[in-house]
């Protein structure tokens, strides 16, 4: 098979780029501009190409399949040229099907906690040494690739993100894969750019539970009344399997899950992830994992990637950073480290960088959000704003969205880390969120002077 990539560089393009070329097909790529760690995961594997553009040339009738990534333009050359040449076109999630038609397809959707669950989910199979094939929306450990794909493997276990597909295919990408075991792990308005409003955003969860295959399995958190709506509609002869909040207790910081046999000691925490692992523990019975082989993997589990991410600890304090960054997020986080450490004082920190984010419609989305903290801060860049071409904010306008009492709003970043470092002494636990990079600081420096 000879497969060509139009915009190679995305982060998922990059990885089934690098997926198919270990499976054996012969891999060609374009794009405008690829950046680290793309650009050097690509290059390792001979996939780099040699010359950044768009160029015509590439695109020939002896190509098998094209696919296109949402960072390409509908009027892209090299597409007008594969249509010209009438070459099969997808996008990646079309072609992810397309490997893992044949094979039991479990896909996690939600608005947030699809990366813990799925790598909850990857981590007990390897743990049991069951063959998969995989498509997860983060770097996990234990795997050099974030997408895996195999002929020898019956299981697919697929990350289903409810953005666009492609440039020409305006499809939500989990709509694409049939699930036969689907799960929804909660729905809070997110994408504002592609669903303008809440009643369109949770359309798109009902159409996914008409996606089951016939026979197949809905697992959903009966804690949220949105997706408990959503579950109701499920077609009929769909096996729906609601869940809520593992059993627990928690002892000095330690997270203790109470089973029928023995209490489980784990490393991740807060009430947000003890529902993902419970969505995890459903899906892995499902596909023959026993109760005790699921707990005793867990146990080595220690969380996803940039998901309440532990950076340093003292006797007196931690510091975590978190990937979190819409409404939801941000308040289950902030809530589960101050459940943790609930005798500690916790310094709450947020950098707004998405288009919705720094949306001055959806701003009020996030009140409350922040109020577990003791203290929290808000970072917001204003050439972001411009950047994004939306309206122009201001720290009131964030003041009044969050109505967290004291908060504070920073447009600098040299500001906002000499705050962090004044509060330090005054409160032990301190909690980064964003989707961004804070202006390019060493967290693990940061962490090391407010534990010092």
């Amino acid at each position: 098979m000879r497969i060509h990539f139009i915009a190679i560089g995305g982060a998922a393009m990059h990885n089934l780029a690098i997926a198919l070329h270990r499976k054996g097909a012969l891999v060609s790529g374009s794009d405008d501009e690829i950046f680290d760690p793309s650009k050097s995961r690509l290059a390792k594997h001979g996939l780099l190409p040699e010359t950044m553009g768009w160029q015509t040339e590439r695109i020939t009738k002896d190509i098998d399949a094209v696919i296109l990534g949402m960072h390409a333009h509908a009027d892209n050359p090299e597409l007008a040229k594969a249509k010209e040449l009438g070459l099969p076109i997808f996008s990646y999630p079309e072609y992810v099907y397309e490997q893992t038609k044949d094979k039991v397809r479990v896909v996690i959707g939600g608005s947030h906690g699809k990366t813990t669950i799925t790598s909850m989910i990857l981590h007990v199979l390897q743990e049991c040494e069951i063959a998969f094939d995989y498509l997860v929306g983060a770097q996990l450990d234990g795997f050099d690739c974030m997408v895996g794909l195999n002929t020898d493997t019956k299981i697919a276990i697929i990350e289903g993100d409810e953005y666009l597909s492609s440039p020409i295919d305006r499809r939500p990408k989990f709509h694409l894969y049939q699930p036969n075991i689907a799960v929804i792990s909660g729905i809070a308005w997110d994408h504002m750019n592609v669903f303008p409003t809440f009643e369109n955003y949770v359309e798109q969860f009902e159409i996914f539970t008409q996606k089951i295959s016939e026979g197949g399995h809905l697992i959903y958190c009966d804690l949220d009344q949105e997706v408990q709506k959503v579950a109701k509609k499920a077609p009929e002869g769909i096996q729906v399997h609601p869940y809520g909040i593992h059993a627990h207790r928690i002892e000095n910081g330690q997270t203790l899950l109470k089973s029928e046999e023995r209490e489980v000691p784990i490393h991740v925490f807060g009430e947000h992830n003890l529902q993902n692992l419970n969505a995890a523990k459903e899906v892995c019975l499902l596909l023959g994992v026993s109760e005790e082989q699921f707990y005793q993997a867990m146990e080595s589990f220690a969380g996803a990637a940039r998901r309440l991410e532990h950076l340093k600890s003292s006797p007196e304090g931690v510091v975590y950073k978190d990937f979190a960054h819409s409404p939801s997020k941000l308040k289950a986080t902030t809530e589960a480290l101050k459940g943790q450490y609930p005798e500690r004082g916790l310094l709450a920190v947020i950098e707004l960088h998405t288009y919705s984010s720094l949306n001055k419609a959806f701003l009020d989305q996030y009140q409350g959000t922040l109020d577990a903290a003791d203290e929290a801060m808000v970072y917001f860049s204003p050439e972001v704003v411009k950047h994004k071409r939306l309206e122009e904010i201001f720290p009131s306008d964030i003041q009044n969205a969050f109505q967290a009492e004291g908060l504070r709003v920073f447009t600098s970043t040299d500001e906002l880390r000499e705050a962090i470092l004044e509060r330090k002494g005054n409160l032990e636990n301190l909690l980064l969120m964003s989707s961004g990079h804070f202006g390019g600081w060493d967290l693990l420096a940061l962490a090391d002077e407010w534990l010092s």
